[in-house]
């Protein structure tokens, strides 16, 4: 068991101590220079809002431990508990404690029918061997328990609060203090032998109740009623709890809170989680709210301070793992963490003393409890190697032209005219063909004929059946050959190789490659999502195909989302159902997941892969605007004006939760591709008059790795309602050698550490200063000599 600086306790009063500097400083700087003077604020104005977290990296991995025992099941239904070193208890009607490194239960306690406990906190010890070893609980009934866990007994009960029920136990320095419901606070003080005592009378006070969440940050006691928060504090003669806000804090437009945090690393600021997604930071010396971040469309269940990251639990069941140093907030990890909504998250801080591992424990209301490495160690890893990339690889660049076009379910002999016959020509590019040619089509087949769609797929008559699917399966194959032809008329020198095909009711994607590059390629995987008829039928939905280029990953998505002018929330879950599907074979070997794949990811998903191109007919359309208005601002040049209505783009600046926030987009600078009068390069004049959209997209991903060069439409096409896209990227692939990976990985381990000791030291300092109750003297002292 490792040691580290756990002074031993004595009878003494410990001072009030000061916040202390981190090592890692946060974005929005805030002088902090002692708590001891805090003032009221000023009357509280709103906060800016700022900008939704990039979620574009996020890592999707489950942060295990290597010896991970998977999870608890507690066996009831509970959403209380808490952690310390080998111990974690859950409690309710009933208490179990178990240990955490093998899951098994050490104790088990029952309550009876009506009294439960209702909060929980392990008694501060004199010393580290004897941490963790007491547990008092709170009750329903207002009476206070000390069990012990070595001996499965309870040493005391004390009617504490009488008639009321207890809703938080609290630790600080060496005392215990007890929040119930009507407000009422008792602070236990250490005894002689250094911990406190439930033997001994309190020191009572009261604040207002009715309080929904409460947090201590040290000697502060930050209090919530709904949405307003109030601050009180534990004085240094410690005989006084003193309300610090004159008026209660609350910010405009922000619901009410559900959680609170403090990141050691930032010890100047204290954040709350909101119910409607927020989280609102606030100054601990002057209490001015520095920022409102909206992370989320979900309620924060749970949310707690780990390192320098903030872990927030969702009603979903997610845990998303934010960087609040950024600007904007970074999103590093997001993974389904239990079936059920969070019920809590823990960091248990002692497990640095008492494991030298950081543990997070959280449990959901699926009855289950799971214990999370706390450091990220994998993840921090992966990305030092991911840093150092250029000592243990080769790159080299190549380029792709990508087009997508819905064409109405024309043939390739209706090409008649120039302009449609030339635009093929000009994707090819014949004076500089692309490395890799990708050609996405939509409704290649008339998806308003129900025979070819949906009614093929109840039908019992198989002649018909077969009929409807030769004519489709005809239609696809004349637009092959078509494209072979082409290529083989305007790049004859490139000998390009059909490297896969596939169709979906409608959908249609080719896929060339040049013959020098197709030795390089393997592992080519493919798959189809279906979204039409709740995901039954295909008419609506997405082909995706994946290969490894080199040691690079490279994957490929042709959409068509839901159609029309309303529709955005269908098409952002159309848009969710694509990117949380995991269509493609799962790589099951560790090294190569690591080698090929970034996110934690394993290939089976879109998002796990170095670099991704999505194209098609997305649907997005321009909201709010008048037809008329629309046309006269494309006539009139003015793009800018409609693009700030482009529900694409607003769904990326005000969800939060958009999936396709993950791609990037270059700016449009060509008018609207749809819808037009067939044969004319009028928009729509039939009975609907549909305004002008942006339907037709081409987005991509893959930081660092790709670049696009050009973003078109082909003007000449007037054989559909919509004008094709097409976009020239260039991108890199990288060959690893094994050899130098291996001296990387040994640099990135020594570097790790170093990483691990700082934020191992910033929680240890936090731990002694906020809740240990030393002073910031007197920790950094404990911190050199242990």
């Amino acid at each position: 068991m490792a040691r580290g600086p756990w002074p031993h306790r004595g009878g003494r009063k410990r001072p009030t101590p000061p916040p202390q500097q981190s090592s890692r400083k946060a974005s929005q700087a805030y002088t902090y220079d002692s708590d001891d003077d805090e003032s009221s604020p000023e009357k509280q104005q709103a906060a800016a809002l700022t900008d939704y977290p990039d979620s574009s990296q996020a890592n999707r991995r489950p942060p295990l431990f290597p010896d991970s025992i998977g999870g608890i099941p507690t066996g009831y239904d509970t959403k209380l508990f808490a952690v310390c070193g080998d111990y974690v208890c859950t409690t309710g009607y009933m208490t179990n404690v178990w240990n955490v490194l093998n899951g098994r239960l050490l104790m088990t306690m029952t309550h009876g029918d009506t009294v439960k406990a209702t909060a929980l906190a392990f008694r501060p010890a004199k010393d580290v061997e004897h941490e963790g070893k007491r547990l008092w609980l709170g009750m329903n009934t207002g009476e206070m328990h000390e069990i012990d866990i070595p001996t499965q007994s309870v040493v005391f009960t004390k009617n504490a609060h009488p008639r009321a029920v207890i809703a938080k136990i609290f630790r600080y320095a060496g005392e215990m203090w007890s929040l119930d419901e009507t407000g009422k606070i008792h602070i236990w003080p250490a005894d002689e032998s250094g911990s406190p005592s439930l033997h001994q009378a309190p020191l009572t006070f009261q604040i207002r109740g009715g309080h929904t969440f409460s947090i201590v940050s040290g000697s502060q006691l930050w209090v919530a009623y709904a949405k307003e928060l109030r601050v009180y504090k534990r004085t240094g003669d410690h005989n006084y709890f003193q309300q610090l806000t004159d008026s209660p804090l609350s910010q405009l437009n922000v619901q009410d809170v559900t959680s609170g945090a403090i990141v050691s690393s930032q010890p100047d600021r204290i954040y709350f989680g909101h119910i409607d997604g927020k989280v609102t930071i606030y100054a601990k010396k002057g209490f001015e709210c520095l920022g409102i971040v909206n992370v989320s469309v979900y309620k924060i269940s749970s949310l707690v301070g780990a390192g320098d990251y903030l872990w927030a639990g969702y009603s979903t069941g997610m845990i998303y793992v934010y960087d609040p140093a950024c600007t904007p907030w970074k999103v590093l990890k997001d993974w389904k963490a239990h079936e059920k909504p969070i019920a809590g998250i823990i960091a248990d801080r002692t497990s640095i003393w008492k494991q030298d591992r950081f543990q997070v424990a959280s449990l959901g209301t699926d009855t289950m409890l799971r214990i999370w490495d706390g450091m990220l160690k994998t993840d921090c890893l992966e990305a030092l190697m991911q840093q150092r990339d250029s000592e243990y690889c080769e790159f080299r660049e190549l380029s792709a032209r990508v087009m997508t076009w819905n064409a109405g379910a024309v043939k390739p002999t209706t090409l008649r005219q120039s302009g449609d016959r030339d635009f093929l020509r000009d994707i090819v590019e014949p004076e500089n063909p692309p490395d890799i040619l990708v050609f996405g089509f939509q409704e290649l087949v008339d998806l308003e004929n129900k025979k070819i769609t949906a009614k093929s797929f109840f039908k019992k008559k198989k002649q018909k059946e077969s009929s409807e699917h030769e004519h489709m399966s005809h239609q696809y194959r004349a637009w092959k050959d078509h494209l072979i032809r082409v290529l083989d008329e305007h790049a004859p020198r490139e000998n390009y190789i059909l490297l896969h095909t596939a169709n979906l009711v409608g959908l249609f994607t080719c896929v060339f490659v040049k013959s020098s590059e197709r030795n390089n390629i393997r592992d080519v995987s493919a798959a189809e999502i279906k979204l039409g008829f709740s995901g039954r039928v295909g008419n609506k939905g997405a082909l995706v195909v994946r290969f490894l280029l080199d040691d690079s990953s490279l994957c490929l998505i042709n959409c068509h989302l839901a159609a029309g002018q309303t529709q955005t929330t269908h098409r952002n879950n159309d848009a969710a159902s694509i990117m949380e599907a995991a269509p493609l074979p799962k790589n099951r070997s560790p090294s190569d997941c690591a080698n090929f794949f970034v996110g934690g990811g394993d290939g089976s998903m879109i998002l796990d892969h170095e670099i991704c191109i999505l194209n098609g007919d997305l649907n997005y359309r321009i909201d709010a605007m008048p037809r008329n208005t629309v046309i006269d601002c494309v006539r009139q040049g003015n793009l800018a004006k409609l693009l700030e209505r482009d529900q694409l783009l607003l769904s990326r600046k005000r969800n939060p939760g958009f999936r396709l926030r993950a791609f990037n987009e270059m700016p449009i600078e060509f008018a609207p591709t749809y819808k037009y009068d067939v044969g004319t390069d009028n928009y729509d004049t039939s009975e609907k008059k549909r305004s002008p959209a942006w339907c037709d997209r081409l987005l991509y991903r893959g930081l660092g790795r790709i670049k696009q060069l050009d973003y078109r439409r082909h003007d000449g096409v007037r054989v559909s309602d919509h004008r094709p896209v097409s976009g020239r990227f260039k991108f890199r692939v990288k060959t690893i050698n094994s050899k130098k990976q291996d001296a990387a990985r040994d640099k990135s381990e020594v570097e790790f550490e170093a990483v691990r000791r700082r934020i191992a030291n910033d929680i240890k300092r936090d731990y002694l200063i906020n809740v240990f109750g030393l002073s910031a003297k007197e920790a950094q002292q404990a911190l050199k000599s242990a």
